[in-house]
């Protein structure tokens, strides 16, 4: 002991100081458990349903428009109600208290059965001349999905979409595996003559007719001239939940066992409560190289921009920067719209619980 240092107390040299290196370390790591604390609590709050207006459906029926003068007046009125009957299903949903997804299942069942889209009955055919179908489905709820791709038997895949995202731990089923699964769920099957109608089966043989003359290129992932249309539905219910859905037959004259966007999630289908729900139409291909439906949702989540804004960036910019025909129908939690296409036209129509409704095919 020093002299004139009280008994019992040490040394000034003896005290006991963490290393400042390890004082560090320990700073940093409780400021990453904030962090991670933080984040948690704040995707849990985006999540959380959000109060809405009311509850709202959107649909489209693809971007495979004629030519408004080629387009007879009856045609074009047989397509205006096969939309509002698409329109109807779902509203009969949304109006009794049913969730987002059923309401878009129901939407998206009518226009796979009605012969004028290129989904369930009536879809194009690939080389072979067979429908091979593909549909998606997502709950903004929670994220989950299910989706089929080249099926050929499914009466409406859509409903098999939402049979893998409900009754099994997979995204994706394709092909035989996804009709067998189909048939395991009691899910009505079709012989694949019943998807075939005489209009896609003339419109093959054309495209080949002109490719073996050479009077067109022998790439179907750039001719644009065989507009490509698929059907979707985007759903948002009193719930606050959100859902998007997409079913096709995709490209005419594809190769066998080709799948397109609609069947992959984030391409084209993509819902989150936090953000917004997506279905696109176009040619698949670039959505998927684009992730284009996620990538709507991402420019909000991220950059903190408008639905009507987000949308148009990905169509008017990202896709047509591609020059890909392209449409999509976006809808937020706040039950705002915006339906962005490259084309002449987009088949499309909405309702709200308020009871304003719209359908069209080449207005703005």
């Amino acid at each position: 002991m020093s002299r004139g240092q009280p008994a019992g107390v040490p040394r000034v040299t003896e005290l006991r100081v963490a290393p400042l290196h390890q004082m560090m370390k320990t700073w940093i790591v409780v400021g990453r458990l904030f962090s991670l604390m933080v984040l948690t609590l704040n995707q849990a709050v985006a999540a959380e349903p959000q109060a809405s207006t009311g509850w709202v459906l959107v649909i489209h029926g693809g971007v495979g428009v004629p030519s408004k003068n080629e387009l007879p007046p009856a045609k074009e009125a047989a397509y205006r109600q096969a939309l509002g009957e698409a329109l109807q299903a779902g509203q009969a949903v949304l109006s009794t208290n049913g969730t987002s997804l059923d309401a878009v299942v129901a939407a998206i069942k009518i226009m796979e059965d009605s012969p004028l889209f290129n989904a369930g009955k009536g879809a194009a055919l690939n080389h072979e001349g067979v429908a091979e179908l593909d549909a998606s489905i997502m709950d903004g709820t929670h994220l989950q999905s299910g989706a089929v791709a080249a099926v050929r038997q499914i009466k409406n895949p859509i409903e098999a979409a939402r049979r893998v995202m409900d009754n099994t731990s997979h995204v994706l089923l394709v092909g035989p595996g996804a009709d067998a699964f189909a048939r395991q769920q009691g899910l009505p099957l079709m012989p694949p003559e019943y998807f075939i109608i005489e209009q896609r089966r003339r419109q093959l043989e054309q495209i080949q007719s002109e490719v073996k003359a050479k009077k067109r290129a022998d790439n179907w992932v750039t001719r644009v001239a065989d507009r490509v249309g698929t059907v979707g539905a985007v759903a948002l219910d009193k719930h606050g939940n959100l859902a998007a859905g997409t079913s096709t037959g995709g490209l005419a004259d594809k190769l066998p066992g080709r799948v397109g966007d609609s069947a992959i999630i984030g391409a084209g289908t993509y819902a989150n409560n936090a953000t917004c729900a997506v279905s696109g139409t176009g040619q698949g291909e670039y959505f998927i190289r684009a992730s284009a439906a996620r990538d709507v949702a991402a420019l909000m989540e991220y950059r903190g921009m408008s639905l009507a804004d987000a949308a148009e960036t990905v169509v008017m910019k990202k896709l047509t920067t591609m020059k890909a025909e392209a449409g999509i129908i976006a809808l937020d939690r706040k039950g705002n719209i915006t339906t962005p296409y490259n084309t002449e036209g987009m088949f499309r129509g909405s309702v709200r619980e308020d009871g304003q409704r719209n359908i069209a095919i080449y207005e703005k």
